[in-house]
């Protein structure tokens, strides 16, 4: 398991063109970050075109990334959520559906794994549930439906900058209780 230390050591040489940095970067990142991909796109063809093209932005921009500030999976997995949101958001401008055949299966979690899954998506709904239920409604969807702050915030009839200061709040509190 690679480190903070480790993370943010590869990206900076990765910054200065050093492959062998990246190759270790994307080793111990890219399963994360492709999660996230198909989570948000929901098929596995888009997710791993949409891996490539992240890491390719992290390759241009890891310069960009400041140690000791963010954490450098926060970096990488807000870089990864944003642009599979922005191809979501493409695909459904120019009014694309899938074809059930273009949805390849694949080799899926099995029952461990699933059981994890269970358990951790319980306590995410029950913290959820500790939410106003305006404002989970609005975490759920901005971040499990691509929504942007400014569609969310039309939809509930509040300015932009509230509907940012619920979000980071949700965030936090969700944090919170994931943390007890």
């Amino acid at each position: 398991m690679a480190t903070r230390e480790d993370i943010e050591a590869w990206i900076a040489r990765a910054a200065l063109g050093d492959r062998d940095a990246f190759q270790r970067l994307y080793g111990a990142t890219s399963a994360k970050l492709f999660g996230i991909c198909l989570r948000v796109l929901s098929t596995r063809s888009e997710a791993e075109e949409a891996l490539q093209e992240v890491f390719l932005k992290v390759w241009n921009n890891a310069d960009r990334y400041k140690a000791g500030g963010t954490s450098p999976m926060t970096w990488l997995i807000t870089i990864a959520r944003n642009h599979a949101i922005d191809r979501l958001r493409a695909r459904r401008a120019q009014g694309e559906s899938l074809d059930a055949a273009e949805i390849v299966a694949d080799g899926g979690p099995g029952p461990e794994a699933q059981a994890i899954a269970a358990d951790e998506r319980g306590r995410i709904v029950a913290c959820l549930g500790e939410l106003e239920p305006d404002k989970s409604e609005a975490v759920r969807l901005a971040y499990l439906q691509g929504e942007t702050y400014a569609d969310l915030a039309e939809r509930f009839g509040v300015p932009l900058n509230t509907m940012r200061t619920w979000l980071r709040r949700s965030l936090l509190k969700l944090r919170e209780c994931l943390t007890r």
